[in-house]
């Protein structure tokens, strides 16, 4: 079993047996992720302070190697928004030796992280800190195509949020209509197709249309042309970059960094994928992957790589079926580089900055982060002060405040649980239902006794019960009398957990819940007037209305007013 956490999905795969219909299948979807990633991997290299080329050597090179070592069936991996400030600071500061240093030094580090069994460690980072640094970086991507969307004439652009912005609004009378036009041109073609016609790549048809208007119009605009003179054909000859003793500690602090977010992001893509294909990735074997495609991406000259959530979801989409979905992207990609890239010099910088544009949105996760601001106080202050660091001082600082401050804000929230405790409110002791939970319940009926408080590091294993089931259940029961404590990463656990149930045509009972689950669960949506979950006072009663429901076949007023066709 040890050995099977460690051995590539791909492996896997083959045992198994793989077929020519599978082939097809994989073909087509590595070859719709491929048209999807183009125009993003080229924009994604320009953001980053390096050049179109090395997102794309990117994209082949490390997407290969984390499709065929890595341990999801389905993930799709490459340059991803989540690099774009630290690569750009690491130039900055080191150039771009250094920041193939640090890529190598990431990729070691992931390595070892899976070797170690840190795969698990995702589900310690609190939700709020997440949803922090990333709708940060979203803030600070959309910022930096400011000046390509706008034409303005700026020398160069300060690192710094705040100067950033105020470099912005000197130079504004600079202003170019013409990319400007370009650039809307772009961002309301992609918009347009997302929402009338999804399954359309609409990052290569806004590109492609606006290199064109910009061509055929003789617009002056700045084009990749213009700005990158020579881009070199084909993938360059591996090799080391110039590596002693003192570049590897100055870039140490920026390769830890380089690996958490590989980490992290290529662990959320993995839970994702998992929860769209019924999958189940090995945390351990991706993280190796992770590493070793870093590794790889490092000696062709290319940047950081980690799991993609959006191309990985398109991948899924799109009929992937093994992790050769994921190599054939990489494989149209590197067609592409080996015969296209003279056509690269056609594309508008405002149209790139369209793109990004669009990709800070995606990553803002804007929906959950207005969710947060709706919970208590502590989880908002959590939210805040990461997004806030983030973006003014420091994605590295940002993470660590983060994790501390709501590591002790969870402290708090216990000492004020014991308190509960002595006062008598919560029974911490099972009695006689407890041990027999499961008698007198009809086929159809799964039920999952919560105890003790449902907080950030727990919060995956509900999602991890539900998938190892097996066949879908009609009704779920969750007892939580033994619930003192739900925190926003837990809350958003239960949300994913009736979201994923109620795909599979089950209904979900909530028994015996304490005031402070009730009310944040109320904050999310799933409150007793919203009709999403039932509501019992106590085992007996759920019992009760999961036979109603799994026998009798009737429908539960609490379940059906707010209509579950709508959701």
């Amino acid at each position: 079993m040890k050995t099977e956490a460690y051995t590539p999905k791909l492996l896997t795969v083959f045992r198994e047996g793989y077929s020519a219909a599978a082939f097809r299948a994989d073909a087509i979807a590595g070859l719709t992720v491929a048209i999807v990633a183009l125009p993003l991997a080229m924009a994604l290299g320009i953001a980053s302070g390096a050049s179109p080329d090395k997102g794309l050597i990117t994209a082949v090179v490390a997407g290969f190697l984390i499709s065929a070592l890595g341990g999801s069936r389905v993930q799709v991996g490459g340059p991803t928004g989540a690099f774009v400030v630290v690569i750009f600071n690491v130039i900055a500061s080191h150039g771009y030796d250094g920041l193939l240093i640090a890529t190598l030094l990431a990729g070691l580090i992931l390595i070892a992280s899976g070797l170690l069994r840190f795969g698990q460690m995702i589900k310690y980072i609190p939700h709020p800190v997440v949803t922090g640094f990333t709708a940060g970086i979203a803030v600070i991507i959309a910022s930096s195509q400011v000046k390509d969307f706008l034409g303005l004439a700026i020398d160069k652009v300060p690192a710094d949020f705040l100067p950033k912005w105020q470099a912005y609004l000197g130079a504004l009378p600079s202003a170019n209509w013409a990319a400007i036009g370009i650039g809307g041109a772009a961002l309301a073609i992609i918009i347009a197709l997302r929402k009338f016609a999804p399954r359309l790549p609409g990052f290569l048809i806004a590109v492609v249309a606006a290199s064109l208007a910009a061509s055929l119009l003789n617009l002056p605009v700045d084009t990749i042309g213009s700005r990158f003179p020579y881009i070199p054909a084909g993938l360059p000859v591996p090799s080391f970059p110039d590596i002693s003793l003192a570049k590897i500690n100055a870039v140490l602090p920026s390769a830890f960094t380089i690996a958490f977010l590989a980490g992290i992001e290529a662990l959320l893509s993995a839970v994702v994928a998992d929860g769209m294909a019924g999958t189940r990735h090995r945390s351990n074997q991706e993280l190796i992957g992770q590493g070793v495609a870093n590794l790889g991406s490092a000696l062709f000259g290319g940047l950081p790589a980690t799991g993609a959530i959006a191309r990985t979801a398109t991948n899924i989409r799109s009929g992937a079926k093994t992790p050769v979905a994921g190599m054939m992207h990489a494989a149209f990609l590197l067609v592409f580089i080996l015969f296209g890239t003279d056509l690269m010099a056609y594309v508008p910088m405002a149209a790139l900055a369209a793109i990004l544009f669009m990709v800070a949105w995606g990553m803002s996760e804007y929906q959950r982060f207005f969710a947060l601001l709706r919970m208590p106080n502590s989880d908002r202050a959590v939210l805040l002060i990461t997004f806030g660091l983030t973006v003014l001082v420091d994605l590295t600082v940002a993470i660590a405040v983060g994790v501390t401050l709501a590591s002790l804000l969870f402290m708090a929230r216990m000492a004020e649980a014991v308190e509960v405790d002595r006062s008598g409110r919560r029974d911490a002791e099972l009695d006689a239902e407890d041990l027999d939970q499961r008698d007198d319940l009809p086929p159809g009926v799964e039920v999952f006794r919560i105890a003790g408080p449902f907080f950030f590091g727990v919060a995956g294993e509900l999602l991890d019960t539900l998938r190892r089931v097996g066949q879908s259940p009609r009704v779920i029961i969750l007892r939580m009398r033994l619930v003192p404590l739900l925190d926003a990463s837990g809350a958003q656990a239960l949300q994913e957990f009736v979201e994923q149930a109620r795909l599979t045509g089950a209904r979900v009972i909530v028994s015996g819940v304490q005031p402070q689950p009730r009310a944040m669960l109320g904050r999310i949506g799933l409150g007793e007037a919203a009709g999403r979950i039932a509501y019992a006072a106590d085992y007996a009663g759920a019992q009760a209305l999961a036979v109603d429901l799994a026998v009798g076949g009737r429908e539960n007023p609490i379940l059906t007013k707010s209509g579950e066709g709508n959701e």
